[in-house]
């Protein structure tokens, strides 16, 4: 065949040996989609994650294949980074009891929020960022930003959420001892919408681990990789994280790989089938 095809028998073998197997086919067409995806999460989606978006799409592919895949072209999510809150306790103002005790689940939204304020340090000084969260499906509800860690922050991220949720009846909110939550202003604002107040203990990060590991989230995929001019460009940044990406796109092992937005479409839609 090499005389009749006029080819030397060296460059037929070689040209053979430069094919790739089915398995190295695979791989490449598997690496392209998976390259894909992790840019689509904004390089914060690890080997669990991106498999589970494979399967989801009907992809027969291992969760260790995709992970040495991920390995050798070096697509390495992002990764949270340890951060310090500071909450300024008043003495004389009340607080409420611990209603939470650590159970940081829900049966139906708008049951449980949890709220919380951390900063973001852009060039133009501190952007302070209150997030009120809902349990059920850690959907956030409630964003507000300010150069300034007063209680109209909380306040705004309190009326943003109602307005959101349509008012919500039976509902626990639950936030440190802070003053800004502890301020008559806010605890007024709850009783007027009859929401019932919780509050950490003195000093226990534990007792709103959910907002700590959400404030972990949002630094560690998005605002530790950025450089903020000026607190305006940070709001925007923040603002798309939440909203957009968190809220709508982002899965969660804890929620079977969904986002918030699909789990608590899905829950609402087989509530309705039931009754």
């Amino acid at each position: 065949m090499a005389n009749i095809l006029g080819v030397s028998r060296g460059g037929y073998y070689k040209f053979i040996e430069s094919r790739k197997s089915v398995h190295q086919e695979r791989d490449s067409y598997l690496l392209k989609r998976i390259t894909s995806l992790f840019e689509e999460s904004r390089q914060t989606y690890g080997s669990p994650r991106i498999h589970a978006v494979l399967k989801t799409e009907g992809e027969k592919v291992g969760l260790k294949r995709v992970a040495r895949l991920m390995r050798e072209a070096k697509l390495i999510a992002r990764k949270r980074q340890r951060f310090k809150l500071t909450t300024k306790v008043d003495k004389r103002l009340p607080v409420a009891e611990n209603l939470l005790q650590r159970d940081f689940t829900a049966q139906r939204p708008n049951q449980k929020w949890v709220s919380d304020i951390t900063y973001i340090w852009t060039s133009m000084g501190w952007l302070y960022v209150a997030v009120i969260l809902d349990l059920f499906s850690r959907q956030v509800v409630g964003l507000s930003m300010s150069q300034k860690q007063t209680k109209d922050l909380v306040i705004r991220a309190l009326q943003q959420a109602i307005r959101h949720r349509g008012h919500p009846q039976a509902l626990v909110h639950h936030s440190d001892r802070g003053s800004q939550y502890a301020s008559h202003d806010f605890q007024n604002l709850l009783k007027a919408y009859g929401i019932t107040p919780s509050m950490s203990g003195t000093g226990n990060c534990y007792d709103n681990a959910a907002m700590e590991s959400f404030f972990a989230t949002l630094k560690g995929e998005c605002t530790f990789f950025e450089h903020y001019k000026n607190r305006d460009q940070a709001k925007n940044s923040i603002f798309d994280y939440c909203f957009i990406f968190y809220n709508q796109e982002r899965i969660h092992s804890t929620l079977g790989y969904m986002s918030p937005k699909e789990f608590e479409t899905r829950a609402l839609t087989l509530e309705e089938r039931v009754y």
